[in-house]
């Protein structure tokens, strides 16, 4: 499959099982509920070693929140439920209870019940005081700003991690910009985050190591460096490759960021030094998910 001039390889991406969740952060104006939320889902590219991947999932207008106020929804996965809640409760108490003029609520009704705010009650050394509005259980918090106000729970439902595609170019500048251009689509989507730095990785990874202390290492069939002395899958001619992970509320709509996302690098073609669009996976050893690139852009 060709797109633009730009060959679409005949691979997949393999993605595995998550626990997810939504939370939906407000504030006195955009900016402070920006603050919030990039605090929020900071030092949170892979459950490798982050405990949690978590993204900014979109800005909300004041009609679209809670309170009426300006605010910006996050997304975090985890493997496990467990892990999730745990990672859940200690951002919401280190980096949303602690902004000024924050509140925080549920973005996901459904599923099963985890604590958003239950526990950061305490904080509030007794004062604390509960609302139950229309089913949902609210605490007023009081702090030095005046009080912070958070609904109880959560939901907590099944997810998908580890969707991507990579950017193969004939120069790191080509390919970063196809990749901004990528992540620029695919953030106009709803249920999905691109977790890593700008939503781009240029360390991704192969399962295993030389060394026994390490499960993943540096994924050297597509490092352009070593293309004289390991079994590469690249092109003589490329000498960059980034790759962006999509994690998604379900299976359908990492297919579509997927999709928008590659059109978005080949509509920038092959004059414009991007060669080809390929994938990560390990032989669907690592996860049930699957992801066909020429599939989904058919």
């Amino acid at each position: 499959m060709i797109i633009n001039g730009v060959t679409i390889d005949a691979t997949f991406a393999e993605a595995f099982g998550m626990k997810a969740t939504r939370a939906i952060i407000t504030a006195q104006n955009e900016k402070w509920a920006m603050i919030s939320a990039q605090a929020m889902t900071g030092f949170a590219t892979s459950v490798i070693a982050c405990g949690c991947e978590a993204g900014i999932e979109k800005v909300l207008s004041p009609s679209e929140t809670p309170d009426g106020r300006p605010g910006v929804a996050v997304l975090i996965f985890a493997m496990g439920g467990k892990g999730l809640a745990k990672q859940l409760e200690t951002r919401a108490g280190q980096c949303v209870l602690t902004s000024p003029t924050s509140a925080l609520f549920a973005g996901i009704d459904e599923g099963v019940q985890i604590p958003l705010g239950k526990n950061l009650r305490y904080f509030g050394d007794g004062f604390q005081v509960s609302k139950k509005i229309a089913g949902k259980r609210y605490w007023r918090i009081p702090v030095m700003d005046g009080e912070f106000l958070t609904e109880a729970t959560t939901g907590r439902v099944e997810a998908v991690g580890g969707g991507n595609f990579l950017v193969l170019a004939k120069s790191q500048p080509q390919a970063l910009t196809a990749c901004e251009a990528a992540i620029e689509e695919m953030r106009k989507l709803p249920n999905v985050i691109m977790p890593f730095p700008g939503g781009v990785v240029r360390s991704g990874s192969k399962v295993g190591s030389k060394y026994p202390a390490l499960g993943a290492s540096s994924n050297d069939a597509f490092c352009p460096t070593l293309k004289g002395i390991t079994k590469t899958e690249l092109p003589a001619d490329c000498e960059s490759v980034m790759e962006i992970v999509i994690d998604g509320l379900s299976k359908e709509d990492i297919d579509k960021a997927m999709r928008v996302g590659i059109q978005a690098v080949c509509e920038l073609g092959v004059e414009n030094g991007i060669q080809r669009i390929s994938a990560g996976n390990y032989g669907g050893k690592l996860g049930p998910f699957h992801f066909h690139l020429q599939e989904i852009m058919a």
